[in-house]
């Protein structure tokens, strides 16, 4: 029998939180019910906390806002920390000029942009433009001709020698409690295998997130990543990524792992979160 753990007793324990997004704080449903609670909770209990997202399809503001839309203010810009954050950086660093051509909607594109690149996306490559294309980033599963803008982007990838960098490497995500949709990850890998290239990923379960995430937190303070807890729903981002970074981690059972197989994917696998909980909703 699966052994599960009240959150808030969990969290009483840490002083700074990670959250995953979805699955933990909300689905293509919307928020999860009571999670207004858990934040009411935090800003009591004056403990710090973090959305540490591999979504990325719109920049830190629109997801702060998207949050504020559903009813949920206590989340803004300055506590989301999006793995497009990660793929901004390195093109700042490492692609000087030219096109950075993308698969993903034009709010995805922010990331982009304000390293301040050209942005095109991959449906408006053409064989005028095409030797411009310095880089590839694929940011997101809308905003595009699945059919046409995926077969445009293998071709792409076999005429020019250039760098793909995936901002999300989540495989799926859940869109309600029983279903899931493929996410940009899933879609990187299979063209990665198609054209023969291997991708740059940012993103959990690599370390640099949660790299990047603590030294946003030791900027302003220090702090040991015992005073640290992960929550996510999945084992291969969420939890593999927190434990190899020294961080001790909740499973939720709000997304992408559900109740019926938590155990059996925990032996399977052997990773093995610190905790399991029902869900991240206190009261």
């Amino acid at each position: 029998m699966l052994q599960t753990e009240d959150f808030k007793t969990v969290i009483e324990k840490y002083q700074y939180i990670f959250f995953d997004a979805y699955g933990v704080l909300k689905s293509n449903m919307g928020l999860v019910e009571g999670i207004g609670k858990t934040f009411a909770f935090l800003e009591e209990q004056q403990k710090e906390y973090f959305i540490v997202t591999n979504d990325a399809s719109r920049s830190p503001k629109q997801l702060a806002e998207s949050y504020h839309l559903l009813g949920l203010t206590a989340i803004d810009d300055e506590r989301i920390i999006s793995s497009g954050m990660l793929a901004k950086e390195y093109l700042g660093l490492k692609v000087k000029g030219g096109i950075v051509a993308y698969l993903g909607t034009d709010d995805s594109a922010h990331y982009i942009e304000s390293s301040g690149l050209h942005t095109l996306p991959v449906r408006e490559v053409t064989e005028t433009n095409i030797d411009q294309v310095n880089a590839l980033v694929l940011l997101d599963d809308e905003g595009f001709n699945w059919f046409e803008d995926l077969n445009k982007t293998v071709n792409l990838l076999r005429k020019r020698t250039i760098p793909a960098i995936v901002a999300n490497t989540d495989n799926t995500y859940p869109i309600n409690h029983q279903e899931v949709s493929i996410a940009i990850g899933g879609i990187a890998t299979m063209i990665e295998s198609i054209a023969g290239k291997r991708f740059i990923r940012f993103g959990k379960p690599d370390s640099q997130m949660f790299m990047f995430a603590y030294d946003l937190i030791r900027e302003k303070k220090l702090v040991s990543k015992k005073d640290i807890l992960m929550v996510g729903d999945t084992l291969h981002t969420d939890i593999i990524g927190g434990n190899k970074f020294g961080l001790d981690t909740v499973l939720v059972l709000t997304g992408n792992t559900q109740a019926k197989d938590a155990e059996t994917r925990i032996h399977a696998t052997g990773i093995v979160p610190t905790y399991i909980c029902e869900n991240a909703v206190i009261g």
